[in-house]
């Protein structure tokens, strides 16, 4: 067994353990010594609290901890979470990104922008495309990703309707 898949099997419950999801653990040689990066995440983010108790968790697992020596030599550990251009893979991701814009490119070829409005049960995933809800089934997605939005401000998505007939115009107020 690799040493990643290794480290996968081994942190997967103690992570879980910590309310964190374990997306990700590579290992690499940097000059003398290994870069072993493991990638967390969690509904709401991942804060510098718990990316701290995971790099102590993880840590004491691999200095003398039951998968102490699977990383062979000197090693700098790397705790992370994931970027925006990870691929959406899981339901968790998905879920993770609702309210977010997305690219998506289907089965088929084509390619879908719009921004997430659910992702019921994990099998189907609902997007505002251009004022328009499109509903596409999870299995026929090949690639998505969350697109990096720099100039959205929190009015304009508080009046964009989630197609539902629940947004807000400009001069309702909240109640």
């Amino acid at each position: 067994m690799s040493a990643r898949a290794e480290l996968l099997d081994g942190l997967s419950g103690p992570l879980a353990d910590l309310g964190v999801d374990l997306e990700d653990v590579e290992v690499s040689r940097a000059g003398r010594r290994h870069v072993v990066r493991v990638v967390v995440d969690r509904d709401g983010g991942v804060d510098l609290d718990r990316v701290a108790a995971v790099s102590q968790t993880v840590s004491s697992l691999l200095d003398e901890g039951p998968l102490a020596g699977v990383v062979e030599g000197p090693f700098v550990l790397e705790v992370t979470s994931p970027g925006v251009d990870r691929p959406l893979t899981e339901p968790r991701h998905w879920r993770r990104a609702v309210d977010r814009l997305v690219r998506i490119e289907d089965d088929d070829g084509a390619v879908i922008e719009g921004r997430i409005l659910d992702v019921p049960e994990g099998t189907s995933v609902e997007l505002l495309v251009q004022g328009d809800v499109v509903v596409l089934p999870v299995s026929r997605v090949r690639r998505a990703v969350v697109q990096v939005e720099f100039n959205r401000d929190a009015r304009a998505a508080a009046a964009e309707p989630d197609a539902r007939g629940e947004g807000m115009s400009g001069d309702e107020e909240e109640a």
